[in-house]
Parts: structure tokens; sequence; C-alpha cells
């Protein structure tokens, strides 16, 4: 029985198995480019700026209140009342507590809560200063101006006021710094800074005596009787 090799070929196109070969090899193999359409394409030649050898040294802008995610800014009397916005976005941390009066139950499993209260927030706010230059002399590299006008606020003697959004969820408009450090961090141009604090709210402490009531009486009118007696 003698076999007719393009017969065989032709039957087999339109099964699966032929299908199955097509896209296996159009999956693993690289298509071959066309020649006329790399020619098509015009030569591009990256052309560099020209900067000055100071320019290489400087280091990155200080991004604006619009540009940060979540920024943050500090208010006190010490500037008069202007918003301190802290130049570098930093990483605040927010952890607050449930305190709970608990009474244990006779024969029953678990505990009673019977009144819950919020504790203060406590706030880790971890950023860092970056000076105009990386390399240079200790005025051009050392941030020592955004340091001095931290060190103003982290030492005043009154609650700091506070502007950011996440914290602004949490009614948390001030806060009491309760510690700061000052970690070394590598490069002349980078002083890195933590801060905790815990939120705080204003409360009015003075003594108000309530006024004594006093019953007003009318004038009377018209004709009163008497008695004899």
């Amino acid at each position: 029985m003698e076999f007719n090799n393009n017969s065989v070929f032709s039957s087999l196109l339109n099964s699966n198995l032929i299908r199955l070969v097509e896209n296996e090899v159009s999956e693993r193999v690289t298509p071959i480019l066309d020649k006329q359409q790399l020619q098509n394409i015009p030569d591009e030649i990256y052309q560099g700026r020209d900067c000055e050898a100071v320019e290489l040294w400087m280091n990155d802008k200080s991004k604006s209140e619009n540009a940060q995610f979540f920024p943050l800014s500090l208010k006190c009397s010490i500037d008069k009342g202007e918003w301190f916005l802290l130049p570098w976005e930093p990483l605040i941390s927010i952890q607050g507590n449930i305190r709970q009066n608990q009474a244990l139950p006779a024969q029953h499993i678990g505990t009673i809560k019977d009144r819950r209260l919020v504790d203060d927030y406590e706030i880790t706010i971890s950023g860092a200063f970056y000076g105009k230059k990386i390399k240079g002399s200790y005025s051009e590299t050392y941030p020592r101006r955004d340091m001095e006008k931290l060190r103003n606020y982290l030492m005043a003697s009154e609650a700091i006021e506070v502007k950011c959004e996440l914290l602004q969820i949490l009614n948390i408009n001030k806060i009491a710094i309760s510690g700061m450090s000052f970690p070394f961090t590598k490069g002349e141009s980078v002083q890195a800074y933590q801060i905790t604090a815990k939120s705080d709210h204003v409360w009015d402490l003075n003594y108000k005596r309530p006024q004594k009531r006093t019953l007003e009486v009318g004038t009377p009118e018209g004709e009163f009787e008497r008695s004899t007696e």
C-alpha cells in the first residue's frame, strides 16, 4: 500500500494536533522582525544638558504641601502663629488603647465590661532633614536651619498644634511632646529625627461659681381687703 505524503499532511492541517503545534511554536519562538520597519525608525541620540560641577552635588529639593501625600505642619506661639511645614514628608504612627473597667461575675466565663474609655493616642513621627548639597563644607551640607526650627518647637512649654489629614480624622489637633531622638544617619547632608508625643485636648479648668437664682416679685395691683380680727 502506497502512502502519499501530501495527502497525509493535508489531512492533518485541520486536526487538533497541528493547531497545538502551531500554538506552541508561536509562543516559544521569537518572531522574525521586518527589516523595513526597523529602517523607518529614526535614530534618536540623547543629548545631555550642560551643568556646572556645583549642580552635580546638589541635593533633591524639598516637596511642597500639595506634592506630599500626608503633609504635617506644626504651629505654636514661637512662630507668631505661622505654620511650619516639615519639608520632607515624615512617617506617622498612631497607637490608641482602650481602658475598661472589668468585673468578674460569679459562676460565669469571661468578664463584664461596664465602662470603656479611650486613652491618649501615642504618636510617633519619624523623618529626616536634607541639606542643600551632598558634598561640601558643614555650612553647605548640614540642614542646620531646619534642625534649629524643629528644636524650638520641641522645647516649647506649650501644646503644639498639628495639621495633618491622618491626625484630624482621629480628632487630634494638638499634641504634647514626650520624647525625641536624633539617631545616627549616614551622610553629611542627612539628619534623622524621631518624635514621640501624646494627643492633647483643651480643657477649661477654671471654676465658675453658679449664680444664685433670684425670684422676681411684681408690684401688687388692685384693692385688698384687710381682716378686722
